[in-house]
């Protein structure tokens, strides 16, 4: 959700007012999935690197997290048919961020319908070292088995996306889902976030219709 703080400086404002409304693009996108019935959405929230940026600016995005939460219910469009996952090292948040995430995930455990993914304190390259961590610890060797491995990652119920949407004309992958993505399309747009929009997410899925997924076949 790349753009934020350049949204707010093109207008001569601050970058933290920049993330108050790329939290309202949240808001438009999600209903947007609703509306077209896309089951998996996955935002890329706040990013293991993101903690070097200025500490006005992560307190500001902690707040942000945390009202957030709090309003879950006003804030997520169709609340009762989402559910919300968080990815990451939430838990190293500070306050009390890992105690609303966890009784927000509980809270919409059962929830048919969209399934929202919040990556936050994430990062791909963590997110493979946490899983050989945890399979070193239980002992167990794996050899070569893809499957048996995804088991360790975060979410490994999620199946890999289908699409990754870059906003803000940004074209790396930003340590986002590296195992996850090997084939996933990928769609960059100049729009910043703040101004992305239902029209734009139909233009990327439009997009990604037309090509032809091989999968390394031919």
């Amino acid at each position: 959700m790349d753009g934020n703080g350049r949204w707010a400086r093109r207008r001569g404002l601050p970058r933290t007012y920049g993330h108050r409304q790329g939290a309202k693009a949240v808001k438009r996108i999600v209903n947007a999935c609703l509306e077209l019935n896309i089951n998996y959405l996955t935002l890329y929230t706040f990013s293991t690197e993101n903690w070097s940026r200025p500490q006005s600016e992560v307190d500001t995005l902690m707040r942000l997290l945390g009202e957030y939460i709090d309003r879950a219910e006003e804030e997520i469009p169709r609340y009762q048919e989402v559910r919300v996952r968080v990815i990451g090292r939430y838990w190293e948040l500070p306050g009390k961020l890992p105690e609303k995430i966890e009784a927000l995930m509980n809270a919409t455990r059962n929830h048919k319908g969209l399934n929202l993914t919040l990556a936050i304190n994430y990062g791909g390259r963590r997110e493979i070292l946490d899983a050989v961590d945890k399979i070193i610890a239980e002992g167990k060797r794996l050899l070569g088995d893809e499957q048996r491995f995804r088991r360790y990652l975060y979410a490994p119920e999620i199946p890999d996306p289908d699409l990754l949407i870059r906003t803000a004309g940004e074209y790396r992958i930003s340590n986002f889902l590296l195992w996850q993505i090997s084939y996933t399309e990928i769609y960059t747009t100049k729009k910043l976030w703040p101004d992305f929009n239902k029209l734009d997410l139909i233009r990327a899925i439009k997009d990604y219709q037309k090509r032809r997924r091989k999968f390394g076949g031919v």
